[in-house]
């Protein structure tokens, strides 16, 4: 199962934000998003909608780019590794029979609710930077939602087979309905599954918002962070993570809100 971040990428990067082909693939990981193509049927004054989404994304790709690059070099005086880290917090939390397994690739780190396994990835699992403590801590908070129940991470779950069904079929009927005026209908239904994976979008901020609030109340707790800089470094590296989130759904929202207005221009 892919992480949400990535899961979230592949809702988005279906051809949802493409304004043209000249310009530049926005990619950021860890946090809800790795590819973003602005979407556009033509130039028109609803271009003026996306802009300030795409300069929200292009900042929060800059904070995630710098915060990570700054914190993977520093290491925590604890030496206490990512998956160090994941193991004494779900212990502590009842959670002894969730395991923690090597996950491919960079930024790959998620809780997998449906097979309740963690997996971080080698630099998170094997390092002892304060990103590699930080991210770990963050997907133990994802783990202690889905064993309290937490809600919005009940309605995330319950809801992504809509929105990952949405984001797939959502531009084709778009684009029949905007190419065949006689079959407008569909236009309409594809805003509909478009919106589905804006609602996921929607609901994911207060589920990523406090897996990263438990994150640096565990740290803090249990003394895996050890001074105020640390402190601090754990909570810009959290910080810019949700930043993605909040980019990703401005960028969701953004779009529907073009779309609508294309649709109500062409009746």
């Amino acid at each position: 199962m892919k992480s949400f971040p990535i899961i979230l990428a592949d809702i988005f990067s279906t051809g949802m934000y493409k304004i043209s082909e000249s310009l530049m693939e926005i990619s950021y990981k860890n946090g809800e998003m790795q590819m973003i193509y602005p979407y556009g049927f033509y130039y028109d004054y609803t271009m003026i909608i996306l802009i300030p989404a795409i300069l929200l994304t292009l900042y929060a790709q800059g904070k995630v780019r710098s915060n990570f690059e700054r914190y993977l070099r520093v290491p925590t005086r604890r030496g206490y590794s990512g998956a160090q880290v994941a193991r004494i917090l779900l212990d502590q939390n009842g959670l002894r029979d969730i395991p923690i397994e090597i996950a491919r690739g960079q930024l790959t780190d998620h809780y997998d609710p449906t097979r309740r396994v963690l997996r971080l990835s080698g630099e998170v699992y094997q390092g002892s930077s304060i990103v590699a403590v930080s991210v770990a801590a963050h997907e133990v908070g994802h783990a202690i939602q889905h064993a309290n129940r937490y809600v919005p991470l009940s309605l995330r779950n319950a809801i992504f087979p809509v929105a990952r069904f949405g984001s797939s079929a959502a531009w084709g009927f778009i684009m029949i309905g905007f190419l065949i005026p006689s079959l407008g209908g569909l236009m309409d239904i594809g805003i509909l599954l478009f919106a589905a994976a804006v609602l996921f979008q929607i609901i994911t901020l207060p589920v990523e918002f406090n897996a990263s609030r438990r994150a640096l109340e565990l740290l803090d707790s249990n003394g895996l962070i050890y001074s105020v800089e640390e402190e601090e470094g754990a909570q810009n590296v959290l910080r810019a993570a949700a930043l993605t989130y909040v980019a990703a759904m401005a960028s969701g929202i953004a779009q529907l809100a073009r779309l609508i207005l294309i649709r109500n221009r062409r009746r």
